[in-house]
């Protein structure tokens, strides 16, 4: 048992940004095509964050022509290069599963001020 929690614990990310319900982010993603790689930018709000550990991960949403996009990201995979805050969102939820059913303005998150 102490040997899976000694893998466990070396394989999470030193270094993590603090990541709350309601802010928008920027999740540079690695993507890979064949040979080649390349980082991919998804910029949205997270609505959902679950687990916790080596299995934490968090859901982004976003609205890209017209269409609502969510992708799950695992806080501790090596495909996540980076994960910028853009903005803090003041929320009162711990899940903004509402935000799908919302269009336009109404799907805002209010700014927190610092």
């Amino acid at each position: 048992m102490d040997a899976l929690k000694l893998i466990s614990e070396s394989s999470m990310k030193k270094e993590l940004p603090e990541l709350n319900i309601g802010d928008t982010v920027k999740v540079h993603c690695r993507i890979q095509e064949g040979e080649k790689s390349r980082i991919q930018i998804f910029e949205g709000t997270i609505i959902a964050k679950k687990h916790g550990g080596v299995n934490e991960t968090f859901t982004v949403r976003r609205v890209a022509f017209g269409c609502g996009i969510e992708r799950v990201f695992p806080v501790h995979s090596p495909n996540v290069e980076k994960v910028e805050i853009v903005r803090s969102g003041r929320v009162r939820r711990s899940k903004l599963y509402y935000l799908r059913d919302r269009v336009g303005k109404a799907a805002k998150v209010k700014e927190k001020i610092r």
